[in-house]
């Protein structure tokens, strides 16, 4: 039986130019001469007024802003990063909060000048919506919630390499490192300032050693460049907008009363929409800025090499994803839907060894896809293919971080136990993606 690292190669002439094709069987069949076929499925619509903006300002700025990173200086991206959008955002962000302290002062000052009458009511109703409409912080995630998180004195070894990454993108290492079944990787402080790393077993067992360190470059480069978006201000305005939405959402099936309630939220609704619009505006800048400073760090840390390889492993996550599905199903149904301890064995060596067969032609598959949608497929970030432009056409780096691969091996250790919880939980409940 064919396992799903194998494929079947097939040989055929392109049905538009005639062209003699190859193909593996487990991936589109497209023509590198004209590109039939390279995108069969298309770019997914814009959902809601909110993307259709992102998508609109990120074409507006995508080549103007790839052209201003080629010839800034560091200096000169200092500054941009403290232009009047940013300080204008700040200041957004800041009466955001405003608008919720106010709220808990008024209920307070209905309580209290009005204690045993009538204003006791609105005060309460007021503190209650204060209360409810409060800026969240963000909450390091419990062994429970799926995944594991692990401390310093679980890891040191991989602590140990998040740190020295950390000094090549001149900023300082992470409290605390979440393990789990996402096909990526992430960083965001909780609390006040303790910041948490989030590993995706998927992505993390697919990459070599060498992009395992330009991820890490890649993330920890978001504070060292100062992403505004990753802030506490701003990050915890875009929440509390967030959640302004979600109450003032409209009911659906509503009733005579329901109705009325509607379209009392329209105006608030609205106003808060274009609040979150304006704030992407005067953000979406500087948060393509920073990605691309991010993969800077990438390189420094792990190569341009090892930078742009990573882009790559990125671009073939959907298959990533598939194949996870696949096996777990697989191993689901040979152990009849429960989750005993064989079903997981193996789990991350089966999909390593999927993503190394993945060939060349898909991978050049994927970079056309890329190039030919743009910023239809993820508004907040630059497209791939200006990125590795960007990183193919500046000076190469080495890297600073050597890939030891005896240090990999004990990292691999202290992940065992991780591995195995997360690989037991995928084939338990399932997989679903990203």
């Amino acid at each position: 039986m064919r396992t799903i690292t194998e494929g079947v190669l097939e040989s055929s002439q392109c049905p538009e130019c005639g062209t003699e094709i190859q193909a593996d069987s487990r991936f589109t069949k497209w023509c590198p001469a004209c590109d039939w076929n390279v995108d069969p499925g298309g770019p997914e619509p814009a959902k809601g007024r909110l993307e259709t903006l992102r998508r609109t300002l990120a074409r507006r700025h995508g080549e103007k802003l790839l052209a201003t990173m080629t010839s800034d200086t560091a200096e000169e991206r200092q500054r941009a990063d403290r232009d009047v959008s940013g300080v204008l955002a700040y200041a957004i962000a800041l009466l955001i909060h405003g608008v919720t302290a106010v709220l808990a002062v008024a209920g307070i000052w209905c309580v209290v000048s009005g204690w045993g009458g009538f204003l006791m009511v609105p005060g309460l109703f007021l503190l209650a919506l204060g209360w409810a409409l409060r800026p969240r912080l963000n909450r390091l995630p419990k062994d429970e919630d799926n995944g594991v998180v692990l401390r310093r004195p679980d890891a040191p070894e991989l602590f140990a390499l998040i740190d020295e990454i950390a000094v090549s993108a001149g900023t300082s290492g992470v409290d605390a490192v979440a393990v789990n079944a996402e096909t990526n990787a992430s960083v965001q402080t909780y609390g006040l300032r303790d910041r948490l790393l989030t590993l995706g077993l998927p992505l993390w067992e697919s990459l070599s050693p060498e992009h395992r360190i330009a991820l890490l470059g890649h993330e920890l480069g978001h504070y060292g460049n100062g992403d505004t978006r990753r802030g506490l201000v701003l990050a915890t305005a875009y929440r509390s907008l967030g959640l302004w939405l979600y109450y003032l959402s409209p009911i659906p099936n509503p009733t005579a009363v329901q109705m009325i309630t509607n379209l009392a939220y329209v105006v608030p609704r609205l106003v808060v929409q274009g609040v979150l619009m304006l704030l992407d505006t005067l953000t979406l800048r500087a948060t393509q800025r920073s990605e691309y400073l991010a993969d800077s760090a990438a390189a420094q840390a792990g190569s341009t090499e090892a930078a742009v390889g990573l882009m790559d492993r990125l671009l073939v996550a959907g298959s990533i994803d598939i194949t996870l599905r696949r096996e777990v199903n697989g191993r689901r149904m040979r152990g009849g839907g429960r989750a005993r301890g064989a079903e997981s064995e193996g789990l991350w060596e089966e999909l390593a060894a999927h993503v190394d067969s993945i060939p060349e032609f898909e991978y050049e598959r994927q970079r056309r896809v890329g190039a030919l949608r743009g910023h239809s497929v993820d508004a907040t970030h630059p497209p791939t293919h200006l990125r590795r432009r960007r990183l193919l056409d500046g000076t190469p780096v080495s890297g600073v971080v050597a890939a030891d691969g005896e240090r990999f091996a004990r990292i691999a250790g202290e992940l065992a136990g991780a591995r195995g919880v997360v690989a037991r939980e995928v084939v338990r409940d399932g997989f679903d993606g990203m």
